[in-house]
């Protein structure tokens, strides 16, 4: 299993806008080989930022990587640079590998 993760610093006082847009939005990833679970969840906050992130489950990287170069993909993220005033920068990604 993978777990590939984005982590967005949402700038203070914008959350609502955020969350807002992503429950909103269409994700595009049911019936997408090897896709298991998303979640958007929510962190720490301090005067500058709150911290969020995506979190999405899949049966393999292999996956994961193939569905970055499909049309669901461009379609889900179509619109993502029209809210660049909610972010501090851009999104920080990380992986990992599930072991047990």
């Amino acid at each position: 299993m993978y777990l590939a993760m984005n982590r967005f610093k949402i700038v203070s006082g914008k959350e609502d806008n955020f969350e807002a847009v992503w429950k909103r939005r269409e994700t595009h990833l049911e019936g997408v080989k090897g896709f298991k679970k998303f979640n958007l969840i929510k962190g720490a906050a301090n005067k500058e930022f709150s911290l969020y992130v995506s979190h999405s489950k899949w049966n393999s990287e292999n996956d994961f990587w193939n569905w970055t170069k499909s049309e669901s993909f461009r379609m889900a993220h179509k619109d993502a640079a029209s809210h660049k005033d909610l972010y501090l920068g851009p999104p920080d990604y990380e992986a990992f590998e599930v072991i047990i």
